[in-house]
């Protein structure tokens, strides 16, 4: 089975918001199993347009990531973010087929 991921990405304009917003996830990411693969860090953009903030989050399935989204504790999270940042996300399933040279 495919694993899902979140990949988000945007801009905070309330930095201390934005800090209240993630401690208000750490439930619902526990409770669903999300790992983080990427949390801001540095990054190049080639091509194309990000915002200054990405976060990846890994889960067991896509159907555990929407799960996660859709969830009343992300929802509340979600309402704290809101004001402090300007977020877009994508929930994708990964890829579990042939790789190139297989």
């Amino acid at each position: 089975m495919a694993k899902g991921y979140w990949i988000a990405t945007g801009e905070i304009s309330d930095l201390d918001t934005y800090k209240k917003y993630i401690e208000a996830n750490a439930a619902s990411f526990a409770q669903f199993g999300a790992r983080f693969l990427v949390r801001g860090g540095d990054g190049e953009i080639p091509e194309g347009s990000f915002g200054s903030r990405t976060v990846v989050l890994e889960f067991a399935s896509y159907e555990q990531a929407q799960a996660c989204y859709h969830s009343a504790e992300y929802q509340k999270a979600k309402a704290i973010r809101q004001p402090a940042a300007d977020m877009n996300l994508l929930i994708v399933a990964g890829y579990d087929g042939p790789q190139p040279g297989d």
